[in-house]
């Protein structure tokens, strides 16, 4: 016995909820905006901090890259992603990935948009592409600022190095694409945590604070020294690899292995979320 199901003439499952649709109805958003404005203002917070405290120096005869802040407006890009790395760029990341479906079921509007109808695979792969962008965005849009307004406080000039030597302003520009790449990468783990958690919960504040929570977990975790090589398999191990891109010879294999672990935990983490919210039971 034959089952008939009727479809509407023109109906094409892959053209339902264009990324384009979903982009605007996130960047609409008041905590998109408010986001990118928080990112956008903290180059210019460090900036007054500097006016403020005077130009930072090495202590104990050590040089680091804080200390080469106001050498030009590369260097203050290089230090906003540095103090930005470990905590405040977690939190877009989060954000964007973690409030995209749980707050459409906290809306109570996710089984209409089932209804219209969006698949299930459609639905998640739109939010998932729109939540990685505008975190990439917010990624970008810190060092594109810090390095506008460094270059307008301290000059346009090369990439001073804490080791000693310089990158001319071409090479430096070079390694800040690539540094914001693979700090891009290393947060893939707080996106899987945040999507999976917001397949979960009709709560969008649960989906992101668990994300933000667990990511600080790991940072304690791997400051436990007496883990020993099981550190290796930490994302957070590896957070701050990127360094080795400011180097006068760049150093691969840390950058290597942190992107391997990091995809790895992003894919497993992206297949629960599909795999559960393909038999959940929507009902909000």
């Amino acid at each position: 016995m034959s089952t008939l199901t009727e479809v509407a003439s023109g109906y094409q499952a892959g053209r339902t909820l264009p990324l384009r649709v979903e982009l605007v109805r996130q960047l609409k958003r008041r905590r998109t905006l408010v986001m990118g404005g928080i990112l956008a203002v903290l180059p210019f917070v460090l900036l007054i901090a500097f006016a403020i405290g005077g130009e930072p120096g090495g202590r104990n005869n050590q040089v680091t890259l804080m200390d080469t802040a106001t050498a030009s407006g590369a260097n203050f890009a290089a230090v906003n992603l540095f103090v930005s790395a470990g905590f405040l760029l977690v939190i877009p990341v989060a954000l964007f990935c973690g409030d995209t479906v749980a707050s459409e079921a906290g809306w109570s509007s996710l089984r209409y948009l089932l209804a219209a109808p969006v698949p299930r695979a459609r639905l998640l792969w739109s939010k998932l592409v729109v939540g990685l962008g505008l975190s990439l965005a917010a990624m970008v849009l810190l060092p594109v600022v810090a390095l506008a307004v460094g270059s307008a406080a301290y000059g346009w000039g090369s990439l001073e190095l804490p080791t000693g030597g310089a990158l001319d302003p071409g090479t430096a520009a070079q390694r800040l694409v690539i540094v914001v790449g693979y700090v891009f990468v290393s947060q893939l783990v707080t996106a899987g945590l945040a999507f999976w958690l917001s397949t979960k919960t009709d709560a969008p504040l649960g989906a992101v604070g668990g994300a933000v929570g667990l990511t600080i977990v790991g940072n304690v975790l791997d400051a436990v020294t007496a883990l020993g090589d099981w550190r290796d398999f930490l994302p957070a191990h590896w957070q701050f690899a990127w360094a080795d891109a400011v180097q006068p010879t760049p150093e691969w294999s840390g950058m290597i292995q942190g992107t391997a672990v990091s995809v790895t935990y992003a894919l497993v983490l992206f297949a629960l979320a599909f795999r559960g919210f393909a038999r959940k039971d929507v009902v909000s």
